[in-house]
């Protein structure tokens, strides 16, 4: 190396930040004892910001550009202190490249459930998860609350955090929410919006911004989910003697697996399901029949069928020649039509010859 190559690396300095990581979101320039030549080019690129810190004390914060490290360009580099050579020679300062870009996919979730009350199951325990995003909208409050001196700062090492913010405010929005938790699934889109919003000043204090939350499923505990499965499966299937058919093959063919096995469960299934069905049927009790029930005939004339008449009316049908021994009668218990002398030969014993 030459002379004239030592003299301008010690005297031009080039500081600037490529991030080939999609989480960091706060990097320090490494450079050997924090010295910063006179004249040095900065570059600042798009969804950057870069911030001086000098002995603790942040003395300035550039937007996107290409700066020269002059007191001409940046007086107010000129609050820094110790330049005992009138910036004619190397001064320690501390770089910080602050990221502005959206840091998007951040998971959330419930650790534990959630109790609130419902319209349509009284009480129910709620779990839920989703994504949100977020970005630096206030560099100086980000660097004094949150980052401090740590050169490296990953979405990690506050993801946690803000999680734990984000799972207690929606706590509190949820324990108000009326929505019936058949309903929720059609409001995500509404309850992140609103969270996005309810959640904007606690996300500000960080020097963040939160700019979009989502709700990807809100979920009912396993045995209550089961419950609702069993209860669509009866809604479907619409005939109780068919689902403890469906039930009763499924559970023989789970058990003995393979599809001769799945066919013989459903066949036992069957059997099974009609035996019970049978059973409950004979357990009914058949009401005892009315006390004063009358017989209903029916008689075939010119080809139709006549009636019902009770016993009595077809007495008086007889008398009066209306039905006549040939005359065919029937009455529930009977097989056939017969003839009225069969049926009711007692009666025609009984009644006189019309008259000529």
């Amino acid at each position: 190396m030459g002379l004239f190559d030592w003299i301008f690396g010690q005297f031009i300095d080039v500081i600037e930040w490529v991030d080939n990581s999609h989480d960091t979101m706060v990097y320090r320039f490494n450079r050997q004892g924090h010295e910063i030549k006179y004249g040095a080019k900065l570059t600042v690129r798009e969804s950057q910001l870069a911030v001086f810190v000098n002995e603790g004390v942040i003395a300035d914060i550039l937007t996107p550009g290409i700066y020269e490290l002059e007191t001409n360009n940046i007086p107010i580099l000129t609050n820094l202190q110790h330049w005992d050579h009138g910036f004619n020679s190397p001064f320690k300062a501390e770089v910080y490249f602050i990221s502005t870009k959206r840091f998007i996919d951040l998971k959330w979730g419930t650790k534990n459930p959630i109790m609130v009350r419902d319209p349509e199951f009284d009480m129910v325990r709620l779990r839920a998860y989703g994504t949100y995003e977020i970005r630096v909208n206030d560099a100086k409050t980000f660097l004094n609350e949150i980052v401090g001196t740590d050169g490296h700062f990953t979405t990690y090492e506050i993801e946690a955090q803000l999680t734990n913010l984000i799972v207690s405010k929606f706590a509190t929005i949820m324990g108000k929410d009326d929505t019936p938790a058949l309903d929720l699934a059609a409001n995500y889109e509404r309850f992140g919006k609103y969270i996005t919003e309810y959640m904007a000043p606690s996300f500000k204090e960080y020097g963040l911004e939160l700019t979009r939350m989502l709700v990807e499923n809100i979920s009912l505990p396993e045995e209550v989910e089961k419950a609702l499965d069993t209860r669509s499966s009866r809604a479907i299937t619409g005939n109780l003697d068919d689902h403890l058919k469906y039930q009763g093959g499924q559970a023989l063919g789970n058990e003995n697996g393979g599809a001769t096995s799945d066919m013989m469960g459903m066949g036992v299934g069957m059997a099974m399901g009609q035996q019970m069905a049978n059973s409950m049927n004979q357990n009914t009790t058949t009401p005892p029949p009315l006390l004063n029930s009358v017989a209903q005939y029916f008689i075939a004339k010119d080809g139709k069928t006549d009636g019902p008449y009770s016993l009595d009316s077809i007495y008086h049908t007889i008398a009066n020649g209306g039905i006549d021994s040939k005359t065919l009668i029937w009455t529930q218990g009977m097989q056939a039509w017969e003839e009225a002398g069969t049926v009711l030969s007692d009666k025609f014993l009984q009644t006189p010859p019309p008259l000529q």
